[in-house]
């Protein structure tokens, strides 16, 4: 009599490249679980700004720890995390975070990482791309992450640098060389989800403020001229370069990915949560998983 064995399938091996977009990207962890709980091996990242930080703690292999805290971090937690720098340059120098997150993961070096990592940045003096392979993780995560008027730029190696999303908000060429079975791109800049700004607009203000929002507001308003205060009932400087960069960050996509297409494409929509909710962690990560599976099943 013959058995009948199942026969395990080889993974498929990936390459992954995470896109930009604030806390949205709290997405790339639940496309992540996703892809480890359907057979799916990532054998290289390639990550900008918040999927640059994602990646990085993934490749560390310390992305259990980091969701953890990131569902357990209250918005007074997240606050205390905010050191104002009082330059012109930035609002908040981000130190007290990266310690944090180095606490949590380590002092890892991007070579020693057991899987390809790519952090890409950009240097606005020079208008080019900066691929970041080697040297300290949060070094490169921190350049990553500089989102122009709220975090310093950082200098890496000598150069200032800026959040990535500015030139390449989902850096596909760093994995060109892969030879993996597939490319698969999470976009955070998708288009609006009407759905989503119904809700949005039907909930309280205080319920959807970010905690970094709230920061940014009080800063400002210290040096807000009285003759112009009735702009801020509708639309404050935040609300404006916020809305303007996800635009910016959303065109620029869309004609990376038209001239790259990845094998896989997932798009997350731009108001799925504002850039600084760090505080709907849990929302953002099941609302990554559901979205790879609709699309990859």
């Amino acid at each position: 009599m013959t058995e009948n064995k199942q026969i395990a399938q080889p993974q498929k091996t990936v390459s992954l490249v995470l896109g930009s977009g604030g806390a949205r990207g709290l997405a790339h962890i639940g496309v992540i679980r996703w892809l480890e709980e359907n057979n799916y091996k990532i054998e290289s990242i390639s990550g900008c700004s918040m999927g640059a930080l994602i990646g990085g703690i993934y490749a560390a292999g310390k992305l259990d720890d980091f969701e953890r805290w990131a569902r357990a971090i209250s918005k007074v937690e997240i606050i205390a995390l905010l050191d104002l720098s009082w330059k012109k340059s930035g609002l908040v120098k981000g130190d007290k975070i990266i310690n944090t997150l180095t606490e949590l993961v380590g002092d890892v070096a991007i070579e020693d990482l057991p899987i390809k990592y790519t952090a890409v940045a950009a240097d606005i003096l020079n208008e080019k791309e900066v691929w970041m392979n080697s040297g300290r993780l949060f070094d490169a995560i921190r350049a990553s992450i500089s989102l122009p008027l709220f975090f310093t730029p950082f200098n890496y190696n000598g150069v200032d640098l800026i959040d990535g999303g500015v030139l390449n908000p989902v850096p596909i060429a760093p994995t060109f060389n892969d030879a993996t079975d597939l490319t698969l791109a999470v976009n955070l800049g998708g288009k609006v989800d009407t759905q989503e700004v119904t809700s949005v607009s039907n909930s309280s203000a205080k319920e959807n403020t970010s905690p970094f929002s709230d920061k940014v507001t009080e800063f400002v308003s210290r040096f807000k001229d009285s003759s112009v205060s009735h702009l801020s009932k509708d639309w404050g400087a935040y609300d404006i370069a916020n809305q303007a960069f996800d635009a910016m960050q959303s065109t620029i996509a869309r004609q990376k990915l038209a001239a790259y297409p990845a094998d896989i494409y997932l798009e997350i929509a731009r108001n799925a949560c504002g850039t600084l909710e760090f505080h709907r962690a849990a929302e953002m990560i099941e609302l990554g998983y559901q979205t790879a599976k609709k699309n990859m099943s």
